[in-house]
């Protein structure tokens, strides 16, 4: 059995940490005989790529399997900016909505996504929840005029709530008028499964409440907006029992 230099022992690295990402069945025994090593220079590649991060599991023994952690891909997740800041949106309404069964453990997911955010992105991110009301069901007459919200025109929405950005939109009335509005999104209210967004609209100079849904297309301006007090939209939230 030989003795390997250092390139080969890199070499070796490299390929067992392609075999063991694989998911192939392979214990330490049949990995030594393949690189013509001992079982004990296995043990401590293994113990190397361990030191680097990767969570392996090897059972002792002759017939010991060498695989990898269950719950290995859950720390691999790689988001894009908009999927990140739909999904720390959807912690601030599982928070809102302040149920045991969705509080259960969402201060370390966010503390983790937080991480990948810049510090002026924090800033934003930390007053999130407060911007989000959670209000009562709609009516059946409602829920029979919602149209499926648009992916694309949910992901701007979002990322214009977030960083308060002015944005110009077509919307379409309940008449089915169709009008070109900049607004300021300052809320998102859900009265489910209907989500609204409080504006401060441009055109009427005064807040706003449109439905998302009816929101036919959107672009995100330059302009950044000071946030207005819930307060100011008190009209907008008059008759909702909103959290």
């Amino acid at each position: 059995m030989k003795r390997s230099n250092t390139l080969e022992r890199l070499q070796r690295l490299d390929i067992l940490k392609a075999r063991i990402k694989s998911g192939d069945a392979m214990t330490v025994a049949l990995i030594a005989e393949e690189f013509n090593v001992s079982p004990r220079t296995i043990s401590r590649d293994i113990q190397i790529l361990r030191d680097q991060g990767l969570p392996i599991d090897a059972d002792r023994g002759r017939g010991g399997g060498v695989r990898l952690q269950q719950n290995w891909a859950v720390g691999r997740i790689n988001l894009t900016y908009s999927e990140a800041v739909d999904l720390m949106i959807s912690l601030a309404i599982a928070e809102q909505m302040q149920s045991p069964i969705f509080m259960a453990g969402l201060t370390s997911v966010r503390q983790k996504l937080m991480a990948s955010f810049s510090a002026n992105m924090k800033l934003k991110v930390i007053g999130l929840k407060d911007r989000i009301r959670i209000g009562q069901g709609v009516s059946s007459m409602v829920l029979a005029s919602v149209n499926k919200n648009k992916r694309e025109l949910v992901e701007l929405l979002h990322q214009a709530f977030l960083m308060q950005l002015a944005c110009e939109i077509q919307y379409q009335d309940q008449a089915g008028q169709c009008t070109s509005r900049i607004i300021k999104p300052h809320y998102l209210l859900l009265n489910f499964p209907v989500w609204y967004v409080l504006v401060w609209d441009e055109l009427r100079q005064d807040v706003r409440t449109f439905r998302c849904d009816r929101i036919q297309s959107l672009k995100i301006l330059s302009e950044e907006f000071k946030l207005l007090p819930i307060e100011a939209f008190a009209a907008c939230l008059d008759g909702v029992d909103a959290i």
